[in-house]
């Protein structure tokens, strides 16, 4: 976490709000016509729940890195579920946010998928509604559709309007062409701010967020 909090303070102070809040404009408007904007921004087609994962797993795979919050992840969860139906993956990981008038949000984690692969990732983007300075969360994204680990370096755009707070957990739907990502956060880094802009993931860590 001590790490990720020095990447995100680093870049936060390094970039100015124009040239954030400009870029995710851009890239966003370039990308939305390859997003659903209806009401369907989450449901995906129904793979065999063999190859996806029950609400108890995903709970139980979350349990020891939420902690206390547990009962509060379950009901996230829960909405989740109730939105999207059962993910093909998930991540698990902590990130940071940094913030001077712009702000910028890094991250690392495991994917895990139903078929036993393991797979390091990193994230990094533009963000909004952040206080001067830094602060870490705990991260549980659901992932949707994935079948190979490579599918998920990309960038993913918050899906506008799909924000939300359930069990006092932060809860966003994001989205790129074939994918779809549920993170549930926990602490100060759950604001719904979160929802604006995009995350891009990558198999290494880097300082640049575009």
């Amino acid at each position: 976490m001590k790490r990720i909090l020095a990447l995100a303070a680093l870049a936060s102070f390094s970039i100015s709000a124009l040239s954030v809040l400009s870029s995710v404009d851009t890239r966003a408007q370039s990308r939305s016509a390859n997003l659903d904007s209806g009401t369907n921004y989450a449901r995906s087609e129904a793979p065999s729940t063999a190859d996806t994962y029950s609400p108890e797993e995903i709970v139980e795979g979350g349990h020891r890195w939420f902690g206390n919050t547990t009962k509060g992840l379950a009901k996230a969860v829960e909405h989740v579920f109730a939105q999207a139906g059962r993910p093909t993956g998930y991540i698990i990981g902590e990130e940071a946010a940094g913030a001077f008038f712009g702000g910028l949000r890094y991250g690392e984690g495991t994917l895990f998928m139903k078929d036993g692969t393991r797979k390091k990732v990193y994230w990094q983007g533009p963000s909004v509604g952040f206080d001067l300075g830094g602060n870490g969360s705990r991260v549980l994204a659901l992932v949707y559709n994935i079948s190979d680990e490579g599918q998920i370096f990309d960038r993913f755009i918050g899906v506008e309007g799909s924000a939300y707070m359930v069990g006092g957990l932060g809860v966003n739907f994001q989205s790129n062409e074939h994918l779809k990502l549920a993170p549930i956060r926990t602490g100060v880094g759950a604001r719904l701010g979160a929802n604006v802009g995009y995350l891009k993931y990558t198999e290494r860590p880097t300082l640049n967020p575009f």
